[in-house]
Order: C-alpha cells, then structure tokens, then sequence
C-alpha cells in the first residue's frame, strides 16, 4: 500500500491537475462510466462532530475508494488542527486490495475549487468582468482557481464576518485586480458569483443576481442547509455534479421541494463538458452551478496525486 501523508500534498497537487481530474470525472458521470456511493453522514454526538462517506468507482479512470472524515468544529479552538479533517482511500478494482491512503484535507479544498472553476469554464459569458465572493472561508482555493478561467478587471466581495474579506482582497491584489467589499445587493454587479458558506437560510436572494450572471453554490452539502433563494433556481438553468444529491443535500433541495423546479430541470454539468447538453444558450441566460460535492471528485484528485508522488519518489510504501 501507498501513503502519501497530507504534508506532501502541497508540493503535488497543482490547480491545473485538480481541475483536469474533476473536469474528467464530471464527464465520465455524465457518459455512466463512473458513478458515486450513497452518502454517509452523520452527527456522532461527541465534540459536535459531523462524521461521514463519500465514494464510488470511476470505471473510465479506474479509480475505487471512499474518503472518510468530516466536520470537528472545536478542533481550531481546542487542538490547534483544521476544523474539517479527511482521508482518501483508493481500491485496486480488478482485485479489491487496498491501494493507497491520501491526505485529505488539503485535496478537499482543491477539488472544491476546481468543480466550481470547471463551471466557470463551460458556463460563464466568455465576456465576464467582475467576479464576486460570497463567503472568505475557502476564498483563497475559490478565487485563485477561477480567476484562471476569464480575464476578470474587478473583485467585489460580501461575508457574514467582515474582518476576513482582507482573505479575498489579497487574492485579487495578487492578480493586479481591484477590490470592493459590497452589500449582497451589490452582486447586482458581478458577471459570476461564487458563493461558499455554510448557512441554513439563504443570504442571496433571487433579485441580487442580474441577468446573464453564472453563480457556483458551493456550500451546501447537507439536508437543510441553503446558500441561496430557492425562488434564483426557478430563474436559473440549474446544472450540478450528480442530480440525486442536488436535489436531496445540495442547493436544490428547497427548490424542488417547495415545487419551483422538478429534478428534470437539474442537470450534469459532466453533459456540457461531453457535449450532450448545449450549456448556455443567451447572453441574459442565468445559470446556477449546484456544487454537492461528490465522492468521484475526491477519488479523481487522489488518484493523480498517488502518481504523481510516485513519480517525485515521495509515496511511502508500507506491506499491509
């Protein structure tokens, strides 16, 4: 078996490689070459943890495992660790012997970053300009990661906690653009939002997004929780990773339920990437990209990083 410990990962991992690994595997979902685990999830009902599964194979890619882990919410406070903990590991499909064991946390971040930058890629106006933040947490994965995929001349950005919008600005100040911290009414302006918290009622309502403005909800991983009104998803085209999660953990939960939208208004993204879905169609067109989170993502970047770190000798073996 092959370990490569999380300190490892900074030095492998690339936004390039984590984006060609999710593009992929969002298009071998779309095609049925590959398909996700049911989610595990759940409240362990010590230190206020969230505990939980995410996996499934992807048979063009060749890549089986899990990543086990989740949400310690005092970890920072009490044991100087990342709140979010995780580990990836990776299955041989012809025989079912453990593979690999990969570092996480890190990789989680920038498998985050990469899905909503591959929406960008393929659902944006080629012509967006200002790019907006909603939610500094991941901000310095999310921006850098799209700021990659148009010629952006402006940031503005909004957080529930003010003090941490100075994580964005240094970002957009390291790619030579300005920087406005704005009201949520001020994503009027933006051409593509990116929201990413982890809220359980809406901060974005439906008349804070213009027209032809793509948005990547990016938070929103669990029943109940909400990043934006459901009442934007009936103004949108909503594409997403996987459709069951959308519509039962992910941002259209509250759409559908509320009966907005039905499951059959929610598409792949992995079809746009394929070519079987025509993606947007007009310049005033919005488009809404429902980023759940799914397992083959974790397994797509894992897997490029176990080669890459055989390749820079730095995969520890073990005999297990």
């Amino acid at each position: 078996m092959l370990i490569v410990p999380e300190r490892e990962i900074a030095d492998l991992m690339t936004r390039d490689a984590a984006f060609d690994a999710v593009e992929g595997v969002f298009a071998a979902m779309a095609a049925k070459d590959a398909y996700n685990f049911p989610v595990i999830r759940e409240a362990i009902g010590h230190e206020d943890a969230l505990y939980g599964f995410k996996g499934g194979f992807d048979k063009a890619g060749m890549a089986l495992g899990l990543k086990a882990g989740g949400y310690w919410p005092n970890n920072l406070e009490k044991h100087g660790l990342i709140n979010h903990q995780s580990t990836v590991f990776l299955f041989d499909p012809d025989t079912g012997k453990v593979r690999a064991m990969v570092g996480g946390n890190l990789l989680t971040a920038l498998r985050t970053a990469a899905a909503s930058s591959v929406s960008i890629k393929h659902l944006a106006r080629k012509d967006a300009k200002v790019m907006g933040m909603v939610g500094a947490h991941q901000a310095t994965f999310q921006l850098r990661a799209a700021l990659e995929q148009r010629q952006f001349e402006k940031v503005i950005g909004w957080n529930y906690h003010p003090e941490m919008l100075p994580n964005i600005e240094k970002i957009a100040q390291e790619a030579g653009l300005p920087f406005e911290a704005v009201p949520l009414e001020g994503m009027a302006e933006a051409d593509v939002v990116i929201s990413i918290t982890s809220t359980f009622a809406p901060s974005i309502m439906a008349d804070h997004i213009s027209e032809g403005t793509h948005i990547a909800c990016m938070g929103t991983d669990t029943k109940g929780k909400q990043e934006v009104e459901a009442a934007l998803l009936a103004r949108s085209t909503v594409f997403t990773d996987e459709v069951a999660q959308s519509i039962s953990i992910g941002e259209a939960q509250h759409a559908v339920a509320q009966g907005l939208i039905r499951e059959s208004d929610v598409h792949q993204i992995g079809a746009v990437i394929n070519g079987t879905h025509k993606g947007r169609t007009s310049e005033s067109e919005i488009t809404l990209f429902d980023g759940t989170g799914v397992g083959l993502q974790d397994l797509a970047v894992a897997a490029s990083v176990v080669e890459l770190a055989v390749k820079k000798g730095v995969a520890i073996e073990v005999d297990f």
